[in-house]
């Protein structure tokens, strides 16, 4: 080998020692750096040179810099991420829902049942004082409007979901938008397949996108062969190297509120998502909140047409002389077990009771409900006919679907007994509650305005059959306190205690499971982390053991070439 030869061969050691120093002073620069990915520089020996038979080495060459990147690792960290961002928004629904139920303090649910059904038992004890009477009412509002109350919290965490989900659709297509151009420039720097060095830092910053999306949605990333990704989401790319797809929110209607799910702009497919931000919070504001309000709405509506089933069936101090019912019917015409009615009523009877204050007369009339489907079902206005036809009551149905029934003289009141049908509760005839949602469950407001009117007395005795004085009991109370225990056929046994009960232990197993699962993926994700650090992470013992052996292979070199220096002079010389 010539002497140039080995000044061009200690010049590519040179050069390469050089780049090695400069690759490890870039890794101690960014060791703190979030998202950097350690880079490593490529060596292989330089092309040879003939000399007659001999092929001579001509030192080292730098054929590349490269990130130090396992991408098997570095998906299955793109799923854990996904996992643990969803999960950990369920676990925060579920903290907020403990939250608004208050469970153990004074003003929750329970409480609220509770103290209703104990202020019935003081009715119970004197129900001819009117105080009591009036705390019962009282009580029961209290009830409906701790009711109301949740329902319209936890519908405002779902509209606050929702808003985060109609914000993600524009996160997304900024993120998409950002690894679109980064694919266009890393195309552009690394050549395709020309060269061997990655643009580290345009990747860097790729990366940091793509696990942000991934904290979105559950994301699919294949690299191509021009340095660009393509990004998948279940069977849909949103980006496939410099081509990219948006996203967009379409509104629909839920348990009215506006919900808003999220479609690909192009097509007006859903974006299928298993994982991520995304799926957690359309699953905590349809199926964890969305579920809790089904759950809270079947309480209420059993609470409020069962007991009102309880209290149609009794009389308050006085009867009745003029009673509209609360629930309309659609066509009064049309049979009542095809009507428009929340709760429907079946075949029965009931009795509607005449007492007459002049005389002290009271009679019962029996009206048959006729409900099973064959031959002509008793109607809106066949009940109203029914009714009219007492001697000493009117009724009448409207066109909206009322009925009103008066005393024909001042001396005759009314009141209702012996309902198997439950038609009275259905249509809201003397009944203690209206409405049959957790958004509109109230008092009746007769009785807010007339607590004597709180059914605290029945005209017939259960047990023996035989009738009573009108108004002179407390039997009726009595059934209304037991029906918090009460067996509900309607519930296959459960009573609205075991009801309410049920309705907080989903929340609080459901909670428990949440942040068991959170945590779960939470140690999966720095496990996974642990094992990318130690790959891709920069340590600054290992650099600077780098960094001594890059600095001594430039100084051998440097001696070489001093070495050859001399030689060539000596050879001048010559």
């Amino acid at each position: 080998m010539s002497l140039f030869s080995s000044i061009q061969l200690a010049n590519n050691s040179l050069r390469a020692a050089q780049v090695g120093l400069q690759v490890v002073g870039q890794n101690i620069a960014n060791v703190n750096t979030p998202g950097y990915i350690r880079e490593e520089a490529l060596f292989a020996p330089a092309d040879t040179q003939r000399q007659g038979d001999l092929l001579l080495g001509m030192g080292v060459e730098v054929v590349g810099i490269v990130q130090k990147l396992d991408h098997f690792l570095e998906e299955r960290l793109r799923g854990a991420t996904s996992e643990r961002a969803g999960a950990e928004v369920q676990e925060q629904a579920y903290l907020q829902l403990e939250g608004l139920l208050g469970e153990l303090s004074d003003t929750d649910l329970s409480t609220a049942l509770t103290k209703f059904f104990n202020s019935i038992s003081e009715v119970v004890n004197q129900p001819e004082n009117l105080a009591t009477r009036n705390l019962a009412v009282l009580q029961g509002q209290t009830l409906a409007g701790e009711v109301r109350r949740l329902a319209d919290r936890v519908n405002q965490n779902r509209i606050d979901l929702n808003r985060r989900v109609i914000n993600i659709a524009d996160d997304i297509n900024r993120l998409t938008k950002e690894i679109q151009t980064l694919n266009l420039r890393i195309a552009v720097v690394e050549g395709g397949e020309l060269s061997q060095s990655d643009a580290v830092g345009l990747r860097d910053q790729r990366l940091v996108a793509l696990t942000n999306l991934s904290k979105l949605v559950d994301i699919r990333v294949a690299e191509q062969s021009s340095g660009g990704v393509a990004v998948f989401v279940g069977g849909e790319f949103l980006v496939f190297e410099g081509e990219r797809r948006e996203v967009a929110a379409e509104s629909t209607s839920d348990r009215g509120i506006r919900t808003d799910s999220v479609l690909i702009a192009d097509t007006n497919s859903p974006l299928n998502v298993n994982s991520g931000e995304l799926a957690g919070l359309l699953d905590a504001r349809d199926s964890v909140l969305g579920g809790f309000l089904d759950n809270l709405d079947h309480l209420a509506g059993t609470l409020a047409y069962e007991f009102n089933k309880v209290h149609s069936q009794g009389q308050g101090l006085n009867g009745f002389t003029d009673l509209t019912s609360s629930v309309e019917i659609g066509d009064a015409g049309a049979a009542l077990s095809e009507a428009d009615l929340k709760f429907g009523p079946t075949s029965g009877a009931l009795d509607v009771v005449l007492f007459n204050r002049e005389t002290g007369q009271t009679k019962a009339h029996t009206i048959q409900i006729d409900l099973d489907g064959l031959g002509s079902d008793t109607s809106l206005e066949d009940f109203a006919a029914a009714v009219d036809a007492i001697d000493g009551i009117s009724a009448s149905a409207s066109a909206s679907g009322l009925v009103t029934i008066r005393s024909d003289s001042p001396d005759a009141e009314f009141s209702f007994s012996g309902d198997t049908s439950g038609l009275l509760a259905a249509l809201g005839l003397n009944t203690f509650f209206t409405g049959d949602s957790a958004l509109s469950l109230d008092v009746n407001q007769a009785l807010r305005d007339d607590p004597s009117k709180l059914a605290t007395a029945r005209l017939h005795d259960p047990e023996t059959g035989t009738a009573l004085n009108f108004g002179e009991n407390n039997l009726n109370a009595i059934e209304l306190v037991r029906f918090f225990d009460k067996p509900l056929d309607s519930n296959n046994g459960a009573s609205i205690n075991v009801l309410q009960e049920r309705l907080i232990s989903e929340v609080t197993r459901g909670s428990t499971v949440a942040k068991s699962v959170a945590e779960g993926f939470r140690i999966f994700e720095e496990t996974l982390n642990g094992q990318k650090l130690a790959t891709s992470g920069v340590s600054l013992d290992e650099e600077a053991v780098r960094m001594l052996s890059y600095q001594r292979m430039f100084q051998a070199s440097a001696r070489y070439i001093a070495t050859l220096s001399e030689l060539l002079e000596l050879l001048v010389n010559l």
